[in-house]
């Protein structure tokens, strides 16, 4: 699933593509597409006609279309190869096209969701008071978002008595990190992927989190990271960032900071890369209190 830079990339494609349009008529090619909407293919498309969209938003992974004047938001779910691309009306379908939305103005554009996969889809969702699709409401916000409370989830590591990746793969402390990004954190902050979050200083946890910012905004400057044709941006292109990575699918290649050949190891039917001497495993201490 695309991580938070590569949502955000879509997102502001969308934002100055579709935004401020109003929906002619949508088509559900694919019913796995909309199965999330449980009312199903021809209701989801009755319900987007004569609406138009609002600005595109987005917390962690998480990317939505508000239609204003409704209460309402259409949530995307791009799991593991959707893409949202804005296509000329003349441009042949795509393969594995799934839902084309068109809209009413005189521009020749419309909005096409393509998924190889059909994991993911397209769904339609009330919101909340602050705008987010009720179903993402407990999802925690991201650390580039401005109201991220940093203290406060200095001590919500603290009380989960976890790991420090699991904790950032946690979308419930921290949206918007996967595998790839807390792996090169990790690595920017010498620290070892299974160390446990209850030895975590203050000083130890804005560390952290200034480095996961620094590696999502550089991920953002030139695109996001495609190590595939299955994420791209709403224009058809790919992420730089995968000849950026310090730590993330590098193996036996030497760290850039020591030379030390860095090591992947599975981890939760997924792996983990780090350098051995600059994120030393940590000592099997019971009892460390944080501070």
């Amino acid at each position: 699933m695309p991580e938070l830079p590569e949502v955000e990339v879509v997102r502001r494609g969308l934002e100055r593509w579709v935004a401020h349009r109003t929906v002619a008529d949508a088509e559900v090619l694919h019913p796995r597409a909309v199965r999330r909407h449980l009312a199903g293919a021809d209701d989801f498309a009755h319900r987007l006609k004569g609406h138009r969209v609002g600005t595109p938003s987005r917390r962690g992974k998480y990317l939505w279309l508000p239609l204003e004047d409704t209460g309402q938001a259409i949530l995307a779910h791009l799991g593991m190869s959707g893409q949202l691309l804005v296509q000329p009306h003349s441009a042949p379908d795509e393969k594995h096209l799934r839902i084309r939305i068109r809209f009413t103005d005189a521009r020749d554009t419309e909005l096409r969701f393509v998924d190889q996969r059909t994991f993911g889809g397209l769904s339609l969702h009330d919101t909340t008071p602050e705008g987010l699709p009720g179903v993402i409401a407990h999802i925690a916000r991201d650390p580039l978002d401005p109201l991220f409370d940093e203290e406060a989830f200095h001590q919500a590591l603290r009380r989960k008595r976890t790991t420090i990746k699991r904790a950032l793969l946690d979308q419930s402390l921290i949206s918007g990190v996967g595998n790839i990004y807390a792996d090169e954190a990790l690595w920017r902050a010498r620290i070892h992927y299974d160390r446990p979050t209850t030895g975590f200083t203050r000083p130890r946890t804005l560390l952290l989190l200034g480095h996961v910012r620094d590696v999502m905004n550089a991920a953002l400057s030139v695109g996001g990271t495609s190590f595939d044709s299955l994420y791209v941006n709403v224009n058809g292109e790919s992420g730089y960032f995968d000849r950026s990575l310090d730590a993330y699918g590098r193996e036996n290649l030497p760290c850039r900071r020591c030379g030390t050949p860095i090591r992947r190891r599975p981890w939760m039917n997924r792996s983990s890369y780090y350098c051995p001497k600059c994120q030393r495993p940590p000592r099997p201490v019971r009892g460390v209190t944080a501070r």
